[in-house]
């Protein structure tokens, strides 16, 4: 069911998509609603789900990743064992940061990093084409990165 929003909660929702650590007296400054009203809007916009968490993006180069990889994964037999097992396993490896269930000709796609082509090998593909139902697996490393955005356009 989709949340209907009005201005208010789209404001709020920009400037902390902006910055999550703005404090609440800033952000109801910037949004309109004095800070008793701006803290519960942003609570309910919490409870609802709207805001699943308030999170920092960290540049993964800087922090010694230098290898960032997106995985095509498809899965034989395609059944919900085989899909549950892994999901189950891949949420358990933590150099995969996304897993995505698709629609088409793959079933799956991961976005995995590690410091060095060595440690992707050792770390990444040893672990994943040791799950039971991987039928192929195809890897696509990143070469550069133009845009990486998590904001929403919400207006």
């Amino acid at each position: 069911m989709e949340t209907i929003l009005d201005n208010i909660d789209k404001k709020i929702l920009l400037h902390l998509e902006q910055d999550s650590s703005i404090s609440n007296l800033e952000l109801s400054k910037a949004v309109g609603p004095s800070p008793s009203a701006c803290l519960s809007r942003t609570k309910n916009l919490v409870k609802s789900g709207i805001i699943r968490q308030f999170a920092l993006v960290l540049d993964e180069k800087k922090l010694g990743f230098a290898v960032t990889a997106f995985i095509t994964v498809t899965l034989s037999p395609y059944n919900k064992e085989t899909i549950s097992h892994f999901i189950n396993k891949v949420v358990e490896l933590p150099f995969i940061l996304e897993c995505y269930t698709l629609a088409g000709s793959k079933d799956h796609l991961l976005k995995a990093v590690a410091p060095n082509m060595e440690t992707y090998k050792e770390q990444v593909i040893d672990n994943l084409v040791a799950i039971p139902g991987i039928s192929s697996m195809e890897t696509n490393i990143v070469v550069d990165t133009q845009k990486r955005k998590f904001a929403i356009p919400l207006l």
